[in-house]
């Protein structure tokens, strides 16, 4: 019955992943779908390019709750169901690979750096801040959120292992989901890659034409 348990928690977690809110939020706000424009990615950074911030903090916010609120439900009442740390890491990466794949966009969806975060806000507060903390140093410096991104998912998890027994227990399962979400999310941006070694990418604050 437990892994009954687990396996309806993961389905439910990447169902949740699968709302892809850029497109949700940008239809209430009567704005055109962000894949249709910028990077025609599904995500915050491009829903800002359409010059609605409050559409692009709603957007963010959602994403990042998407991530968090599976990862809460385990904790606070996994135990109930004899669901453990192994479902908490397969929650986690569900919500995340549920909105770079949704099931109800047809499994296109954005590149995951706020679902990311609310998952690892979900494993600890200490360990989302200290993501967060990555990407608002970089991208401030920087002025590319691509490439705050990217230092995110190369930082997030050495971050988990140096808060062991400081902060929690690392428990190998979920090490490797966030080693896994780490890994798609530098995947996901490989065409930001590639223009940030040419000098072509697109900065914060930048607008394009929708």
């Amino acid at each position: 019955m437990d892994y009954l348990y687990s396996a309806l928690a993961v389905v439910a977690a990447y169902l949740i992943g699968s709302l892809s809110f850029a497109v949700i939020v940008s239809r209430f706000a009567g704005l055109s779908d962000p894949r249709s424009y910028g990077s025609k990615n599904p995500g915050a950074t491009n829903v800002l390019r359409s010059g609605n911030k409050g559409a692009a903090a709603a957007t963010l916010l959602l994403d990042g709750v998407k991530g968090w609120v599976p990862m809460a439900l385990v904790t606070w009442f996994g135990k109930d169901y004899g669901l453990g740390d192994g479902t908490l890491a397969g929650v986690g990466l569900a919500a995340f690979l549920g909105h770079l794949y949704p099931v109800f966009f047809g499994f296109k969806g954005g590149k995951g750096v706020a679902t990311a975060a609310g998952v690892l806000f979900g494993v600890h507060w200490v360990l989302g801040l200290a993501t967060l903390a990555t990407w608002i140093i970089v991208a401030f410096f920087s002025r590319y959120s691509s490439l705050a991104a990217i230092a995110c998912g190369l930082f997030a998890p050495w971050y988990y292992l140096i808060g062991d027994r400081t902060f929690w227990y690392t428990d190998k399962v979920l090490t490797l989901a966030i080693v896994v979400m780490s890994a798609f999310l530098v995947y996901r941006h490989q065409e930001n890659i590639q223009k940030l070694l040419k000098g072509t990418e697109s900065k914060l604050g930048a607008r394009k034409k929708v």
